[in-house]
């Protein structure tokens, strides 16, 4: 399973080593893109094809729906895992998530985000303020 925070950093060639513990469920390919909230995903591929199908079915007519499906295929690319653990990070997707040398890798179950550290942890810090109230929606949905 893909979960967990570690923390890691982009080599002068672009770079990223990826948790060890990580790699054996990731596989030796994987999926690098555009992720929400100014960080990147990387899936698994049998991942990456289930939320590429769903993306797929999506309705052409909303142009929103349109704009996520672009923006999350296009920025979309398929990435090798090297010898040493290491996937490259093209450069507009570096861009993208404004990654510098620090990362962090968070482990999501189905996927890996990353971050750029200082973003991660003024999301995390905004974010752990809210959990009662996130806590209670989710509740309220039979989540907890």
């Amino acid at each position: 399973m893909l979960i967990g925070e570690y923390r890691h950093s982009i080599d002068p060639k672009k770079r990223l080593a990826v948790p060890a513990k990580l790699r054996k469920e990731l596989g030796e390919k994987v999926v690098l893109t555009r992720g929400l909230d100014s960080c990147l995903f990387l899936f698994p591929m049998k991942d990456w094809e289930a939320l590429a199908a769903k993306l797929n079915s999506l309705p052409m007519g909303q142009g929103g729906t349109r704009g996520f499906v672009r923006l999350m295929l296009a920025g979309a690319g398929e990435i090798e895992i090297d010898k040493l653990g290491r996937v490259l990070v093209p450069d507009y997707l570096k861009q993208y998530a404004n990654l510098k040398k620090n990362v962090v890798i968070v482990g999501l179950v189905n996927r890996l985000e990353i971050w750029e550290e200082a973003r991660w942890n003024e999301y995390k810090s905004d974010t752990e303020k809210q959990t009662g109230d996130i806590a209670e929606k989710l509740g309220e949905l039979g989540v907890l």
